[in-house]
C-alpha cells in the first residue's frame, strides 16, 4: 500500500465514534452499559454471525431506522453491532427498487398470482398497494428470514473453512 493511500483510511477511522463516545450520548444512556460490552464490537465468530443475521433480517423487514433497530437487537442477542449496521445497507436507496421488484416477483409466484407487467393505473396508491403489497410483503419476509439464516450459516461455515485452511497450511 502506498503511503498516500493510508491517509484517507486514518482520517476515516479518526472520524468514527468510539464505544465510549456512543455510550456518553444522551439518547443512548439507557443502553450505555450494554453498548460498552466488548463482545458487541469484537470480531468473534458467533457475534459476527449473529450480526449478519440481525442486520440482514432488519434490512428487509422495515424501510427506515434499520440500523437503530438492528443495534438494539444486537444488544439483546449479543451480536456484533458494526457488522449488523453494515448488513442493513443491503437495502439502500439505490438498491431498494430492485429488491422490491424481486420480492414482488417471488411473492406473486408463491401466492399463484400472475405477475403484472406494470403498476395499475388510475386507481390510486391504495389500490396499487392492495394489488402489489401482499406479494411484495411475502417476498420481503422470505428474503428477511432466508437471508438471515443463510448469512448466519455462511459466516459460521466461512469461519470454519478459514480455520481449517490455516491449520492445514501450518502442518
Amino acid at each position: 500500500m502506498r503511503p498516500s493511500d493510508t491517509g484517507w483510511l486514518d482520517r476515516f477511522r479518526a472520524s468514527l465514534p468510539t464505544r465510549e463516545v456512543l455510550a456518553a450520548h444522551p439518547w443512548l444512556k439507557p443502553v450505555a452499559e450494554r453498548l460498552l460490552e466488548p463482545q458487541l464490537w469484537r470480531l468473534q465468530h458467533e457475534a459476527v454471525a449473529r450480526g449478519v443475521a440481525i442486520g440482514t433480517f432488519w434490512a428487509f423487514v422495515i424501510p427506515a431506522a434499520q440500523i437503530v433497530v438492528a443495534a438494539a437487537h444486537c444488544t439483546m442477542w449479543r451480536a456484533n453491532i458494526p457488522v449488523a449496521a453494515a448488513m442493513t445497507m443491503v437495502t439502500n436507496p439505490v438498491t431498494i427498487g430492485f429488491w422490491l421488484w424481486l420480492a414482488y416477483q417471488l411473492g406473486a409466484v408463491i401466492i399463484g398470482e400472475p405477475p403484472v407487467s406494470q403498476a395499475p393505473q388510475g386507481d390510486g396508491v391504495t389500490a396499487m398497494l392492495a394489488n402489489l403489497g401482499w406479494p411484495t410483503m411475502l417476498g420481503m419476509g422470505l428474503f428477511a428470514v432466508g437471508g438471515a439464516a443463510a448469512g448466519y450459516v455462511s459466516v459460521k461455515l466461512g469461519w470454519r473453512l478459514r480455520i481449517w485452511f490455516k491449520r492445514r497450511r501450518w502442518t
